[in-house]
């Protein structure tokens, strides 16, 4: 079997720019792609660069062993399709969840089987939902026991991933995808409160706890 990581920012246009944001004296998509080269079962990591960022991340991750796109998930998986065995393993991951714990994804990468397609990691919901009407009025509280809010990297068999009808991190979770434990680490760093968190785990020596 093959494990192969697709990075990519999909969320918003800004995205490919947040990618590059410095932590801890280099940008989060370096912090990312190490990362996950540091898992022993990944086998080959691609990062989907939006054309306008695709000079800017092909510096960040100069002298790494990588491969940068210019692209969409779809044209980068493209590039190595037909070197891969059909019982492969795609992940794709968000740039900006830079600290995901090789664990987690170790996690993802056990789960995907063909009784188990498509796999996603969670977290439980730790807020109280509330729901509103049009004018913005609390009419309800949703039950939080079963909602979970959902992380990277989305785990696929190859024909899952092909098969997707939109394979980005927008549209790849659909209904009936099989989950494993998230990890607090794998917030998307987008916030100067979450760069704060990430400058800290950055920071703290590999063998400790950091959330």
């Amino acid at each position: 079997m093959n494990v192969v990581v697709i990075v990519t920012v999909a969320h918003h246009a800004s995205d490919g720019e947040l990618a590059l944001t410095p932590v801890h004296g280099e940008a989060l998509l370096t912090h990312t792609v190490r990362g996950l080269l540091g898992v022993p079962e990944i086998d080959l990591v691609l990062v989907a660069a939006p054309q306008r960022c695709a000079f800017s991340f092909s510096e960040a991750v100069r002298g790494m062993d990588c491969q940068v796109v210019s692209g969409s998930p779809r044209q980068a998986f493209a590039v190595v399709e037909s070197e891969l065995p059909r019982d492969s393993v795609v992940l794709l991951h968000d740039a900006l969840r830079a600290f995901c714990p090789a664990q987690t994804v170790s996690d993802v990468i056990t789960a995907v089987s063909d009784a188990s397609p498509v796999v996603v990691p969670v977290l439980p919901m730790a807020d109280t939902v509330k729901v509103t009407d049009s004018a913005s009025l609390i009419i309800g509280t949703e039950d939080r026991s079963r909602l979970r809010t959902a992380q990277t990297p989305i785990g696929f068999t190859v024909s899952a991933f092909l098969s997707a009808a939109s394979p980005d991190l927008a549209g790849a979770v659909q209904a009936g995808a099989a989950t494993v434990p998230g990890h607090p680490d794998a917030m998307r760093v987008t916030t100067d409160f979450e760069l704060s968190l990430a400058e800290a785990i950055a920071a703290a020596p590999k063998n400790e706890e950091t959330l």
